[in-house]
């Protein structure tokens, strides 16, 4: 199966943002991570990933408590990060790279608490009138609600453990390693519903393939 046949000629696109705090108009953004997946032999897997150190952007605050929690302090290395508006331009132009590749027409972000990290993706678009963005204007796939579905569990540390995908503590609330966890749950649960599926009448109409004949 191609991936432009599984998600309607979508591409999801899992995105993770560790952040200067709770308020996309207020606090910057500090770091931003994706992977992209694709089927390897009917399963859907990560297939690469990209992250990017951002600069706090001017004139926005970073709240102390977000700072305890994530362990970033941006100040300690600023001259090896990017600036806010290069990191989105070039995340954009990675993920309109790989949307082209697999013949899809539109990306979709795929987050864990997808609405917090949209909001802040948005807020960066705007604040630098960048005029296109590659992804869905508002659709997007939260794995935080997939989990609970799935799992029965909205927290991501959970829900990886329910699902026997290694989380690690230590490695938490680092966009890197967060995209990457989010990445295999929502693989995981892709390929767990298309298992359940086979034997049932389940037909993708942009594909022509009925699932119980895969």
């Amino acid at each position: 199966m191609r991936i432009s046949e599984r998600f309607r000629g979508f591409l999801p696109v899992v995105v993770d943002l560790e952040t200067g705090g709770l308020d996309p108009n207020k606090n910057p953004i500090l770091e931003l991570a994706c992977s992209f997946l694709n089927y390897e032999d009917e399963k859907l897997v990560p297939h690469k990933s990209f992250s990017w150190d951002i600069k706090p952007q001017p004139n926005l605050e970073i709240d102390p408590g977000s700072q305890l929690l994530t362990g970033i302090d941006p100040l300690s290395d600023i001259e090896n990060r990017t600036d806010e508006k290069a990191a989105i331009k070039s995340f954009f132009k990675e993920v309109r790279r790989e949307t082209k590749t697999n013949e899809c027409t539109r990306a979709v972000l795929v987050a864990h608490n997808s609405v917090f990290d949209n909001s802040f993706l948005n807020a960066a678009i705007q604040r630098h009138r960048i005029k296109r963005s590659p992804f869905h204007p508002f659709t997007t796939f939260d794995t935080a609600t997939l989990g609970g579905v799935a799992f029965g569990h909205t927290v991501l540390r959970e829900a990886c453990q329910r699902a026997d995908i290694a989380y690690d503590e230590q490695s938490a609330h680092c966009a890197s390693y967060d995209c990457e966890v989010t990445a295999f749950l929502f693989c995981e649960i892709v390929n767990l519903w298309h298992n359940a599926q086979i034997g049932r009448n389940i037909f993708y109409p942009d594909s022509g393939e009925n699932l119980s004949q895969l």
